[in-house]
């Protein structure tokens, strides 16, 4: 959750963030609640979605919504919500204004700190969030798409950075950070310079009458500079078969 969080405030970039789309693995329900007091919307694609549940608003109506109920759980406790209500825009603050280290704060709200008032806030904030992201998700195929297609961007780019980065076991070896920043700003510059000749690449393909004609609304819908199939990451060794190679006597 930590690094998310970073990515979220420190991009530096000029876009500005409203989404994050993520896996079921980048979603808990102390960073819906973290993402949503922070101004962001978390989406996640959840692989086990059947077996979500759904948080009640609110308590003393037991028969309410009676085709839901095999996936009802308890009601939400907004008391407890009201309470830390400060200390939660506190931390979130501190986050945003970066006063401290985003894993050094969010290490507070871990399942070893079950017991801390705040974290059981937040979670229970995370439980709101979440209940209303899932009747959303499971309401609307457009959001369902959404959610899916960027995270397939996402995984494009994963799996185009495991092709480039393919030396020492995909990892950054090192404890430096300034040889970190060298690894990470040398794969983004592999990064750009592959979807910059892959776009000139698709742009003289399709200046092309035949091809241009050939297209349709699905094909231009599935047009992407992010492929790597025709490239060579580990180079070419040229060898003569017609040779054979002398053996030296080395005494």
């Amino acid at each position: 959750m930590a690094a998310m969080i970073e990515g979220l405030l420190k991009h530096c970039t000029t876009m500005k963030i409203e989404k994050n789309y993520v896996d079921s693995h980048g979603q808990s329900e102390v960073a819906f609640a973290f993402c949503h007091l922070l101004g962001f919307q978390l989406m996640p694609r959840l692989k086990r979605i059947g077996t979500q549940k759904l948080y009640r608003p609110t308590s003393g109506n037991p028969d309410a919504y009676p085709n839901l109920k095999p996936i009802l759980t308890r009601p939400i406790n907004w008391d407890l919500i009201r309470q830390q209500y400060d200390q939660m825009i506190k931390y979130t603050t501190a986050l945003r204004l970066g006063t401290a280290e985003t894993e050094a704060i969010l290490k507070r709200f871990t399942r070893q700190n079950l017991t801390h008032p705040t974290y059981r806030a937040l979670a229970e904030l995370g439980k709101v969030i979440k209940t209303i992201f899932l009747c959303q998700y499971l309401n609307s195929e457009s959001l369902r798409r959404e959610v899916n297609e960027a995270l397939n961007v996402v995984e494009s780019w994963n799996n185009a950075n495991s092709l480039i980065f393919f030396g020492k076991g995909k990892e950054v070896q090192t404890n430096r950070l300034e040889d970190q920043e060298v690894a990470v700003l040398s794969l983004h510059l592999l990064q750009s310079a592959l979807v910059y000749v892959n776009t000139l690449m698709v742009q003289e393909v399709l200046l092309e009458p035949k091809w241009i004609e050939m297209m349709q609304s699905e094909d231009f819908r599935g047009l992407t500079p992010l492929f790597w199939s025709h490239v060579n990451p580990y180079g070419i060794f040229r060898l003569n078969l017609d040779e054979r190679l002398p053996l030296l006597n080395i005494s």
